[in-house]
């Protein structure tokens, strides 16, 4: 078992509503073929994409698995209650429905999506078809200053400390950790969220327009919830190219059309200078690794 600071951090409530999904006066996305159409996107509740389930190959654009919830609440003016909710809640944190025909329902914070910034979350089919647009749901968000202690290089973030137990790492003789992971992709395809100041909330995109790079690194298999490595970055304090650093990162949504962007990864973990050591293992998937409901 790998040391952490789990005493030291706070437990606390974050909310939000399950938000509609959404549609433009121009409703035509333009791929970078210069083909046009309509495709299902973001928010809502997709009842057949969660966890697990394949991230390519969809007639979908950003779509988001489970259930996509924000806090439209502002505090003097500004959207200080949904910028708490996408910092502070991590994937694996306990998700409890307080309103609706679904109270009382527990699932689990399965991703954060920058940009539209929303929480995504995951609930067992039975209970998805009792959520409605506008549900409320309370997180128990714990997890934010995780540190592994043996490790101060490796910057940790967006993960609950019961899902960082469930993983299978393992501390080599090397100083290194060992992550397992689905896939390594290249951090030269990584696109849309590069540059953001920090990675606590959000994603960044992995492009999948290059066919040789796909091929070469079979990234089309990808699923919704894998782990993966991207090499050669860094998103410790920011997400840049580095080379020699590694980025374990979830697989949060869907592939896109739009240029510059693609299934987006949620940063977990993250060495400037390559402590981390990724190994393939294909059942690397958050679905096999979220603490069960009780």
């Amino acid at each position: 078992m790998l040391k952490t600071n789990r005493e030291q951090l706070v437990c606390q409530s974050v909310i939000g509503e399950i938000t509609s999904p959404l549609g433009g006066i121009n409703p035509y996305r333009i791929d970078p073929q210069g083909q046009s159409d309509i495709y299902p996107g973001v928010g809502g509740i997709t009842y057949n994409l969660r966890v697990g389930d394949r991230a390519c190959g969809l007639f979908a654009d950003h779509v988001e698995p489970g259930v996509s919830i924000s806090n439209f609440t502002k505090f003097q003016g500004q959207p200080g209650p949904n910028r708490a909710l996408n910092l502070f809640s991590c994937a694996g944190n306990l998700a409890t429905v307080v309103s609706g025909d679904a109270k009382g329902k527990k699932g689990r914070v399965t991703g954060k999506h920058g940009g539209i910034e929303h929480v995504l979350l995951d609930f067992p089919a039975k209970v998805l078809e009792q959520l409605v647009i506008g549900d409320k749901i309370q997180i128990r968000a714990f997890g934010c200053g995780l540190k592994l202690l043996e490790f101060p290089t490796i910057k940790v973030m967006n993960l609950d400390p019961d899902l960082l137990a469930q993983l299978p790492l393992k501390a080599l003789k090397n100083r290194r950790l060992q992550v397992p992971v689905t896939h390594l992709v290249p951090a030269a395809i990584m696109g849309s969220g590069l540059g953001s100041p920090h990675s606590q909330s959000g994603d960044y995109d992995i492009q999948l327009f290059d066919q040789p790079t796909v091929e070469k690194h079979g990234l089309a298999d990808l699923r919704l919830g894998d782990f993966v490595a991207i090499t050669d970055a860094d998103a410790t304090f920011g997400r840049i190219y580095r080379s020699g650093g590694v980025v374990i990162g979830i697989v949060v949504h869907s592939d896109c059309v739009l240029a510059g962007h693609g299934p987006g990864v949620m940063v977990v973990m993250s060495s400037a200078t390559g402590e981390i050591e990724p190994v393939i293992d294909p059942k690397a998937n958050l679905e096999r690794h979220l603490p069960k409901l009780k």
